[in-house]
């Protein structure tokens, strides 16, 4: 695209989301950005693009339209499967340029944040990584900003009229939540976090009327400098945080009994009804539980409908992954734990007494 210029901001439209899939399975943040890119479209008046890699993935192309896209572009090659990043980064930037949407979404998972800064760089423009909020309207980011932070908004000039994207991301630890713009260049990229953005209902009607449009961007084998061997599956349990109802999570409260704290934690998420055992970052450094488990800013956002804490102190880094959950049941010995300011119920005593009255009177329900 010779005369691609990611500076000439008026040649850039729409809202695009990687649709990001694996062996013809989509993954759940990348209806969580439809969903979310629906907003922004709506907010600047365009319209939301899906944009879809693999091979054979023709079946799936339907599905991003449930979720609010307008138009999903497919690009499907046999050299798309199994995922490199030579091939991905290559096919999404000559889409990017081709078509030229004002924000590209990709999802912060393992792939994606191996993509987004690939990208950024042939694209000449910048990337938000690790998003956890979105907004294209100033009040609506206003009104964000009012709840979740403790600035006075009466200070300094708003630009009511900005159409500009504001994505926020915790900094220094989560510690502060910084907002970052793109105000010279395009498209406005961010990676995003699993699970902090809303998921909309899919609408199958939406989905059966969504267009789809085939791409053909020339690929070779001599463009893929890493070959694809074998993939080798890890054989383990997998736990499912991010789509839980249930969450049963213990901190570095059940030092004293390690094994003992599991046992009830497991049985209390049992006895809500099929729930999930998740951890602080104090558990996955001790090695008790796997990082996959781990809930917090360097580990999983979550929003169940239950959320228990045991024996977890309330660090801001753990919060920041759990803070949005409906129902927030805390059990700290210590009455002053930071947790509590999080809870929607707060009981102040040892866990390995309050937890086991808490299976009895479930299990009497």
């Amino acid at each position: 695209m010779s005369n691609y210029d990611c500076r000439d901001i008026q040649a850039f439209s729409g809202v695009m989301v990687f649709c990001e899939q694996r062996e013809g399975v989509m993954n759940q943040t990348s209806f969580e950005l439809l969903s979310e890119g629906r907003k922004l479209a709506d907010d600047l008046g365009v319209d939301l693009w899906g944009l879809l890699l693999g091979s054979g993935v023709e079946e799936l192309a339907k599905q991003p339209g449930g979720y609010g896209a307008d138009k999903v572009f497919v690009v499907d090659d046999p050299l798309l499967e199994p995922y490199t990043t030579d091939a991905y980064t290559k096919v999404i930037t000559e889409v990017v340029k081709e078509k030229r949407p004002e924000i590209l979404l990709i999802g912060a998972t393992n792939l994606g944040r191996d993509l987004g800064p690939r990208i950024a760089a042939r694209l000449h423009t910048g990337l938000t990584a690790d998003a956890t909020h979105l907004d294209i309207d100033t009040k609506k980011y206003m009104d964000f900003l009012a709840e979740a932070s403790n600035l006075d908004l009466t200070k300094g000039k708003w630009n009511m009229e900005d159409k500009g994207l504001k994505m926020t991301r915790p900094a220094f630890g989560g510690h502060l939540m910084a907002t970052i713009i793109c105000p010279r260049f395009r498209p406005q990229m961010s990676t995003v976090r699993p699970g902090v953005l809303a998921c909309a209902e899919f609408d199958a009607a939406k989905a059966e009327t969504v267009t789809v449009e085939p791409l053909k961007v020339p690929l070779a084998e001599s463009d893929i400098r890493a070959k694809v061997l074998e993939v080798v599956k890890e054989t383990k349990e997998i736990v499912d945080l991010i789509g839980a109802e249930v969450i049963v999570s213990v901190g570095g409260g059940i030092s004293k009994d390690v094994e003992g704290g599991l046992k009830l934690a497991e049985e209390l998420a049992e006895a809500f009804g099929g729930g999930v055992v998740g951890a602080s970052r104090a558990v996955v450094d001790a090695g008790w539980l796997p990082s996959d488990r781990q809930v917090g800013q360097t580990g999983k956002t979550v929003r169940p409908r239950i959320y228990v804490a045991l024996g977890i102190s309330g660090a801001i880094q753990h919060k920041a992954g759990m803070q949005d959950s409906e129902y927030i049941i805390a059990v700290n010995s210590n009455p002053d734990a930071p947790i509590f300011e999080a809870a929607d119920y707060a009981i102040s005593g040892d866990l390995y007494k309050v937890v086991p009255l808490m299976i009895e009177a479930l299990k009497e329900v």
